[in-house]
């Protein structure tokens, strides 16, 4: 398979040669339509000067005279009256000529042979060197008509200019085949390097930097990379973490199961501790039976929902239900509820939806003290609709606000651990909204308890 080093070399030999044969066509179309017909007309004049300037001295001879004139850069052809020719100067490469132009040019008309010379595409007609491709003039000679052929020597006028431009070709094929060499192999490098980085990801290794100091587009694609190759590390480092809290938040419960369930089976003890120890092994059950149903929920949410399957329907009616479907829980404590709605739709899927609200609930009712407050409130802001849910409880502190809806996060472990809580509650909630395309922030200061503001889109 070729490399992308040689498909850029071959590529750009490609167009160099191609660019050069479209160039001379249009070039050769240009002197057929333009150059040729002034050409005809310069030549023109120049034979009729020649031929006047012989007939002012008709005593010389036409054959010296000719032979002179070769020296300032022509080429002639003479046809005597007798049907004789001669060539004074650098040979024709073709000396076949229609008798018929030869008999008009004795009968004293002008031949036309360069303005009217075949067009070949790829050929310019401006260095045939032929018979045909030349001006026919009449010159009198002792009082005879002949027909004299004249034609500018590109040898001798352009010797040196044709040498010059073939080398400059030759030199300017070669410098740029050079050129191409160098500069793809500084172009496809950085591309290496980019390949092996992504090698070593594919390998596992994300911590990868790489050493491309460019402004085009190649050196953002190493920006770029570098920039995946970070967020691959920080994803990795998250998995792991996630892993890793997985596994002590499962490991915690099924210790405690296993010891209690141990102790049932080795130890002699009352009723009443068997009731604990029983009532301690349901309710580590329930707390890992949770977890597994909150990490089932997470792996669905970033795989199962469709957004086609979104509809309209009023938030604040939901509110209120989810409200009456949690009652005993605030009224156990005694917590104040006000509600502040009025009708709002939003876009979006009303499970997924309520199971926000649940979380946000039940988390304002758990950690607010009783007899405390906790309120719920919604408004229209420009196209979106803000649900805010607010209580009197603890409080955050400003610390862990920023990782409060990092998965498995606990601002208070030590609390939180006897609370049932498996730290996925939050985020939860924030990949649900994030699903349908709006926001949530928290606002919080400790001892005077948090607001949370979602806001979701009604279009």
């Amino acid at each position: 398979m070729r490399t992308l080093y040689v498909r850029i070399i071959v590529m750009t030999m490609v167009i160099m040669i191609a660019s050069a044969l479209i160039a001379f066509a249009v070039t050769n179309i240009y002197y057929q339509h333009f150059l040729k017909p002034d050409n005809d007309e310069k030549v023109t004049h120049i034979a009729k000067n020649i031929v006047e300037l012989f007939e002012e001295n008709p005593n010389q001879s036409i054959s010296d005279y000719l032979t002179a004139m070769t020296d300032l850069g022509y080429t002639f052809y003479l046809v005597r009256d007798t049907g004789i020719a001669e060539t004074f100067g650098n040979p024709f490469s073709s000396e076949e000529m229609d008798q018929r132009d030869i008999e008009k040019v004795l009968r004293g008309e002008i031949y036309h042979g360069i303005a009217n010379y075949p067009w070949k595409p790829f050929v310019t007609g401006f260095f045939d060197n032929e018979v045909k491709n030349t001006i026919g003039v009449p010159v009198q000679i002792s009082g005879k008509t002949h027909a004299l052929f004249v034609r500018p020597n590109s040898i001798q006028q352009f010797g040196e200019m044709r040498i010059f431009l073939a080398v400059l070709l030759v030199l300017a094929l070669l410098f740029s085949f050079l050129l191409v060499l160098a500069s793809t192999r500084f172009i496809v490098k950085p591309i290496k390097t980019l390949t092996e980085a992504t090698r070593k990801i594919a390998a596992g290794n994300y911590h990868l930097k790489l050493d491309v100091n460019r402004k085009d587009e190649i050196g953002r694609l190493a920006s770029d990379f570098s920039t995946m190759s970070s967020s691959l590390a920080k994803t990795e480092e998250k998995r792991q973490e996630f892993v890793s809290n997985v596994s002590h938040e499962i490991q915690s419960p099924l210790t405690s199961i296993q010891g209690f369930s141990q102790a049932l089976q080795e130890e002699d003890m009352s009723e009443a501790e068997q009731q604990r120890y029983l009532a301690i092994i349901e309710n580590e059950s329930k707390r890992l039976s949770a977890l597994s149903k909150q990490l089932l929920t997470l792996s669905n949410l970033d795989s199962e929902v469709n957004i086609n399957d979104f509809i309209q329907f009023d938030i604040s009616e939901q509110l209120r239900e989810v409200v009456f479907m949690m009652e005993w829980q605030w009224r156990e404590k005694q917590i104040a509820i006000e509600i502040d709605t009025h009708p709002t739709t939003v876009i979006g899927d009303p499970k997924l939806l309520q199971q926000v609200w649940v979380n946000l609930i039940a988390n304002a009712i758990r950690y607010t003290e009783p007899s405390g407050k906790l309120s719920i409130h919604t408004a229209t802001v420009k196209s979106y609709a803000q649900i805010t849910v607010k209580d009197t409880g603890i409080g955050i502190s400003e610390t862990d606000l920023p990782q409060l809806f990092e998965r498995f996060y606990k601002a208070d472990k030590a609390r939180t651990r006897t609370e049932d809580s498996t730290g996925l509650g939050l985020s939860i909630v924030k990949k649900i909204i994030e699903l349908h395309g709006g926001t949530i922030m928290a606002e919080s200061e400790l001892g005077k308890g948090s607001a949370f503001i979602v806001s979701l889109p009604q279009k």
